[in-house]
């Protein structure tokens, strides 16, 4: 993975109508060339199937930023840092560097259990299950590789929960979801791949995309965006 690496600059926050009452995006982050803003759990990145899922992050951006356009997608029901192009060229510099794993992501998960190793590495190929849509699965043989680095922060054991940052390496649907439920620590919340053990406080999948790191498309200058898991 050629993430990048630099000693980044912090990027202040600029002023935002953000309503987490209510699910509206917070924008940490806005130039010429690009939008930066926390995506609340519970909001699709991009429209759906139906009239009913019409609202969505890219629809409430594009209603004051006409020229924002979509780079990349988290679930409906994760959390977290996306970054918006303005303009068709800056989604097309901004995409290569998605397709070329220049990158660096970072997650917080809650997840089941106790995890035997503090550290490590889930190497599951991932294919679309395709009876069982929009579900993935772990596929030995049509599977696409998928990898993902883990480390535990913290354990809570009287509820039997472990606090993990997760580093995917490779961006497949639902990646960390299911590489978690296969070493038997499903998500909580997570009602498609089995983390439905909920606490009474738990209201939603606890995945959080907390760090997103990338070159600004057109100084080339090293960006590093950080925004703390709600939970």
């Amino acid at each position: 993975m050629n993430a990048v690496k630099t000693a980044f600059p912090t990027i202040p926050a600029i002023p935002a109508s953000a309503d987490p009452l209510r699910g509206t995006p917070e924008i940490l982050y806005r130039d010429a060339a690009l939008l930066v803003v926390d995506k609340p759990a519970g909001l699709l990145t991009v429209p759906g199937r139906g009239e009913d899922k019409q609202d969505c992050l890219s629809a409430r951006l594009q209603a004051e930023f006409a020229d924002a356009l979509i780079v990349h997608r988290l679930d409906m029901h994760t959390s977290g840092v996306v970054v918006l192009a303005r303009g068709k060229e800056m989604q097309r510099r901004l995409s290569s560097q998605f397709a070329n794993r220049q990158v660096e992501k970072r997650y917080v998960a809650v997840v089941a259990g106790e995890l035997l190793v503090a550290s490590g590495e889930i190497d599951l190929p991932l294919s679309a299950d395709w009876p069982r849509r929009p579900r993935q699965k772990v596929d030995p043989l049509a599977g696409k590789p998928s990898l993902t680095r883990y480390r535990v922060l913290a354990h809570d054991p009287t509820a039997n929960r472990s606090r993990l940052l997760l580093i995917p390496l490779t961006g497949r649907t639902h990646q960390l979801r299911v590489h978690l439920l296969a070493i038997g620590h499903p998500i909580i919340g997570d009602a498609l791949y089995g983390g439905t053990d909920l606490a009474p406080e738990d209201t939603r999948l606890l995945l959080h995309a907390e760090t997103l790191a990338f070159a600004h498309p057109e100084s080339r200058q090293p960006l590093q965006f950080f925004c703390p898991a709600p939970f």
